[in-house]
């Protein structure tokens, strides 16, 4: 049975095994204490876990982590830039409306032009020097067109393109750490429970050892010599297999934080604490997929790109801009009648001929920071290969470990199989008992770290080769 608490199966028949026949004859009352908080925890309904697996750890943690949606944010303001820089290939049309009483000469004599309504009375000298007021109500649309502005429009196009670019692989980026974080979490709290499991194991061992030593000395064939020392070590599974738990109750609530879960949300792990499948690939192969697959890489690649931009846009201003424009104007004694309409189209050249070398300058800064992109690129490149090579040595020095481990850990279980029959046949002391049932624990507790350890490797080659999403294999 579960227990809802840290999220294992706790296994009854060691806290019963922990009572004694007899209150009176347990001389160790922490023990009794034990076993009845086991007992305890063995009675309590396990409801309340929902099973989980890895895949389903990570896709929780997408869906519920804020910085994501930061970035998301990010990028759609990125895509905003892009249509606001485009807007520099279309036209640009204004629409203004104004009225204007006075009554200076020459507004009067121009506005009457410009209402048709300019007369033979409006030649005398007296109207000419001395006119009374006059309302203009002016309604003006004027339209603006780029023909040729050396290509600065379509850099700025260019760059908003490589922001939204660079957002993206800060989203993806942010993602894949995420997901390498649930899954050092999950694969710490599944390492804590199957630790627990095993020292649970070589508790209801070291006990069973325990109560054959009684039965022998009941029986007057051995002293209280055996005894006492087995139990000591009984003792001592005891205090690992509390710390273990303290230490699965820590990796638990951590595994609920890298969810965005409350701290004590109880799940029950449902992806075993089992060896990856060995990648396929030389080292080479990986290092290749990291420099055209990681997010950093890209980045490096995208500034590059940028700076390059930006140097063709300040080399750009040097040339001249050719922009067309048109206006249509009304104006009017009384905002709805009595007037005329006009229009202009007009054809204009702008060409920056000096202004102090700031273009110069400028140009100087953009190449520059483009050969410090390109530096930035070719070590950024360099780093990722060599996370790569480490995260390859940890992956196959881990298979390797399982391999040593596996085999020291059937070894060390026959040797103390041996132990405990010549033992209870009176061939071998309990000091050999025991130092045999140490070596099973720990060779028991080298197996998982190794396993551990292979999990997270595989993982974090991944993370380095840029591949590591919600689809990958080593989530199964």
């Amino acid at each position: 049975m579960r227990s809802p608490f840290i999220g294992l199966e706790v296994p009854c028949p060691v806290a019963c095994r922990a009572i004694p026949r007899k209150l009176g004859e347990s001389t160790q009352p922490t023990g009794l204490l034990l076993s009845v908080i086991f007992i305890l925890l063995c009675g309590l309904p396990a409801a309340a876990q929902s099973p989980l697996s890895l895949r389903e750890a990570v896709k929780t943690a997408l869906e519920k982590n804020s910085s994501l949606e930061a970035f998301t944010a990010a990028q759609q303001a990125a895509e905003r830039k892009i249509q606001e820089a485009r807007s520099g290939f279309l036209p640009k049309v204004n629409y203004s409306e104004s009225w204007t009483r006075s009554d200076n000469p020459v507004f009067v004599f121009s506005s009457l032009l410009t209402q048709h309504q300019f007369g033979e009375d409006n030649f005398l000298l007296g109207p000419l020097n001395r006119p009374d007021f006059l309302n203009n109500f002016q309604s003006l649309v004027t339209a603006d067109q780029t023909l040729f502005d050396a290509g600065q429009t379509k850099h700025a196009v260019r760059e908003a393109s490589l922001g939204k670019d660079i957002a993206g692989e800060d989203h993806r980026l942010t993602s894949m750490e995420m997901i390498a974080s649930v899954v050092h979490a999950y694969y710490d709290a599944a390492l804590s429970a199957d630790e627990v499991q095993a020292a649970d194991q070589a508790l209801r061992s070291a006990e069973a050892d325990l109560q054959h030593a009684e039965n022998v000395r009941s029986a007057g064939l051995s002293t209280d010599v055996d005894v006492l020392s087995i139990r000591v070590h009984v003792a001592g599974v005891r205090e690992q297999q509390i710390r273990r738990a303290a230490d699965l109750d820590v990796a638990r609530a951590a595994l609920d934080d890298a969810l965005g879960e409350p701290l004590d949300t109880a799940y029950r792990l449902t992806t075993p604490l089992a060896p990856a499948t060995s990648p396929s690939g030389v080292v080479a192969d990986f290092e290749k997929t990291a420099v055209a697959e990681r997010p950093e890489a890209r980045q490096a690649k995208l500034s590059t790109s940028l700076a390059e931009s930006q140097a063709a846009d300040a080399r750009s201003k040097l040339l001249p801009d050719v922009a067309l424009h048109g206006a249509f104007e009304a104006d009017r004694q009384n905002f709805y009648d009595r007037g005329g309409a006009n229009w202009t189209v007009s054809l204009g050249l702008r060409w920056n001929l000096f202004n102090g070398f700031s273009d110069k300058a400028q140009i100087e800064e953009t190449k520059s920071q483009l050969r410090r992109s390109q530096a930035l690129q070719t070590s950024a490149e360099s780093a990722i290969r060599l996370q790569v090579r480490r995260a390859y040595a940890d992956l196959h020095a881990a298979e390797q470990r399982i391999n040593v481990a596996k085999a020291s850990v059937a070894e060390a279980e026959e040797s103390l199989r041996i132990t405990q029959n010549r033992y209870q046949a009176g061939m071998n002391n309990v000091t050999d008992l025991l130092r045999t049932e140490t070596a099973v624990l720990d060779a028991r507790t080298r197996y998982l770290a190794a396993i551990h350890d292979q999990r997270i490797a595989a993982m974090l080659l991944e993370l380095a080769a840029g591949t590591l999403s919600p689809d990958s294999e080593v989530l199964n």
